[in-house]
């Protein structure tokens, strides 16, 4: 596998190559794809710090499970009935979400004031670690478009099928 990709203008690149990342995402043998998935996150995280981007915290809001709300509040020191009024609302699906963008818990820096206590879709994403990546392809070509991780990991499983030799018929 090649180890040069290039995070240069990576977000105009996501979004012209959305529909082979499409197409791939279903050709890929997932057992296999699945065992070097947390190698090639690893990877993007060695080149790629969160702290200078934030951009996942600014536009976008992950679902707050029940043990989230509970965790949350106790750590914010408020009732579960007030941090919901105060921070979520329910989307169409049904989901807590937040009320606002960007996160109310993200702070100038980029880091996170509730970060021991974040939920799970934030301890979790960009799920390039994970099944998600393939078994929900709209959320991976959603998240391609606004964090580089996910497009390091598409990008190296891109450049790892058009390296690998085709076999004879």
């Amino acid at each position: 596998m090649s180890n040069s990709i290039s995070l240069e203008q990576w977000e105009p690149k996501a979004k012209e190559l959305s529909k082979t990342y499409g197409r791939m995402l279903k050709q890929l043998e997932p057992r296999k794809t699945l065992q070097k998935l947390p190698e090639l996150h690893e990877e993007a995280f060695e080149k790629i710090d969160c702290l200078t981007c934030g951009r996942c915290c600014k536009g976008y809001s992950p679902r707050f499970k029940t043990p989230d709300i509970k965790r949350i509040s106790k750590s914010l020191r408020l009732k579960e009935g007030q941090f919901i009024e105060q921070y979520l609302l329910i989307d169409a699906e049904g989901d807590y979400v937040l009320q606002q963008t960007p996160c109310p818990f993200l702070e100038a820096d980029n880091r996170c004031s509730i970060y021991e206590d974040r939920p799970s879709d934030c301890r979790r994403f960009p799920y390039t670690d994970e099944d998600v990546l393939l078994k929900r392809p709209q959320i991976t070509l959603k998240n391609v478009e606004f964090c580089p991780a996910v497009y390091f990991v598409l990008e190296r499983l891109r450049t790892d099928i058009l390296q690998t030799p085709k076999k004879p018929k």
